[in-house]
């Protein structure tokens, strides 16, 4: 059989085990019809170019994604590449298909040609993640298959590349809770950007996992003779390994000593429901002692992204230290293909709650505002890309930042009027100052003074959110104007 004919197969194939009732026929329609609008047309590997949008599709695939969306996978250049058009696309596989591949199109390739026009396409691709956000799962599919053949590029194009994934792509990613796709763009960054760092750090790893694997074992063993004889019915007990570009930014916060990093490996238990979830923690904290501070209870208190699940680190009855990751079966299908799960099996329609995307809808919001290309870039790297941290109102409600951020930022996080009334800050019941970096896990309360009208142009020199930036900075020039028209 063809390498082509196998693929096509295999993606048919993947399909039908998740969604039987899928409709198979259309696909293949759909892949000949791509087939034959790129005919002639080769990639920098010298593959014929169909292998591009076949691959974008399987990852969709398996990704577990609808029919609708694969489709899109696997059309997705058409309008830009070939002769064949949107129109031709609506009337073969219907409007929604269209739509998705219309809003992949409308993207074009986000390439550095300047900061005006690199700013302008991110800015689309925002406004398209807002309008369905089903879009940027084709776009995070097409790139991970740039990445894989990025050995035909030259070494410029491959770091530009690289780069923007890393910075761009795989944070989106995380901020959508797609854990295993952030993974998969990360690791094939990483090996282009630092391909020394990337070598050594995999030497490393398989070094360290052929003494690990044996312990890891025992260790599976010994969890479920512990749940078995306490008559807990688990549905998978199984290890799992650190990915590489995360495993490399927590080795830069220890000396690169990776005795130092708990959660190089984890054993994950995979249960029935919540309550279950709970008594499986209470049998590993009776057999094995919790190390202080480390357990993390993410089902009360899910991350913004929609991830749950119980964390413990455990000093095992070897004297290692290893975590423990407790969840159901929907709560690990979430964590790993996160916002994506809301289009598993059938057409959900292209909305999701509103909760999740908050963050999109913001961006769209304040970007209008930012006139100047560097600011908006910089305040992007600070807003979406940088790392997160999630602290707590005192009403228990989950508020989203960027680390480093201050009471300041949270206050205007939560209202306009609470930051601009603002005069002092508990962090966990405690008096802290308003500059004073907040962590994940704290329970913020601010102190209001109604008399107080204006922030102070001091907080401008800690302030990180551009929320809180910008709001300050109106506040503080409409008071200016207020002064010199009492003067006149």
């Amino acid at each position: 059989m063809p390498e082509l004919e196998k693929k096509i197969q295999h993606l048919l194939k993947t399909i039908k085990e998740y969604n039987p009732k899928a409709d198979l026929g259309l696909i293949e329609l759909a892949f000949l019809f791509a087939k034959q609008a790129h005919d002639g047309q080769k990639r920098l590997t010298g593959e014929d170019y169909i292998h591009h949008p076949l691959a974008t599709a399987q990852m969709l695939a398996d990704m577990k994604l609808s029919p609708n969306i694969i489709i899109a996978g696997l059309l997705h250049d058409v309008p830009e590449d070939t002769k064949y058009t949107l129109e031709d696309i609506t009337k073969n596989f219907g409007e929604e298909v269209a739509t998705l591949v219309e809003g992949i199109t409308k993207l074009g390739n986000i390439k550095y040609r300047g900061i005006e026009r690199y700013i302008e396409n991110l800015r689309k691709m925002f406004v398209a993640m807002a309008k369905d956000t089903r879009v940027i799962l084709i776009k995070f599919a097409d790139r991970y298959h740039n990445l894989k053949t990025l050995y035909a590029l030259p070494r410029d194009k491959q770091i530009r590349i690289a780069s923007e994934v890393l910075e761009i792509y795989a944070p989106i990613a995380n901020r959508l809770g797609m854990y295993e796709m952030k993974g998969k763009l990360e690791e094939e960054s990483f090996k282009y950007l630092y391909p020394k760092e990337y070598n050594w750090l995999k030497g490393l790893v398989e070094k360290q996992l052929k003494t690990k694997e044996i312990y890891l074992d025992e260790i599976i063993a010994f969890v479920k003779k512990e749940l078995k004889e306490e008559g807990i019915e688990y549905l998978e007990v199984k290890g799992r390994v650190k990915q590489l570009y995360s495993l490399y930014a927590k080795l830069l916060e220890h000396d690169k000593d990776i005795n130092r990093v708990y959660d190089f490996v984890a054993i994950r238990i995979i249960v029935q429901d919540i309550p279950t979830c709970y008594a499986v923690l209470g049998i590993i904290h009776k057999k094995m002692k919790p190390l202080k501070g480390r357990i993390k209870d993410y089902i009360a208190q899910p991350k913004p992204n929609g991830y749950s699940s119980l964390h413990t680190t455990v000093f095992t009855v070897d004297g290692e230290i290893i975590e423990i990751q407790i969840r159901t079966k929907e709560m690990e299908e979430e964590a790993e293909y996160g916002i994506a799960a809301h289009w598993h099996y059938d057409e959900k329609g292209s909305l999701i709650p509103s909760k999740k995307i908050k963050w999109i809808d913001e961006l769209t919001k304040w970007q209008k505002e930012l006139s100047e290309n560097e600011k908006y870039l910089e305040n992007l790297k600070i807003d979406v890309f940088n790392d997160r941290i999630f602290v707590f109102t005192p009403k228990g409600d989950v508020i989203d930042l960027p680390k480093g951020a201050t009471p300041i930022d949270f206050a205007y996080y939560v209202h306009t009027d609470i930051g601009a009334q603002c005069t002092g800050a508990l962090i966990n019941n405690h008096i802290a100052s308003l500059n004073s970096p907040l962590k994940s896990g704290d329970v913020i309360e601010i102190i209001t003074d109604k008399n107080r009208k204006n922030p102070s142009a001091d907080w401008l020199k800690f302030v990180k959110t551009s929320v809180a930036k910008n709001k300050i900075k109106s506040a503080l020039a409409k008071r200016t104007l207020i002064e010199k028209f009492l003067k006149k």
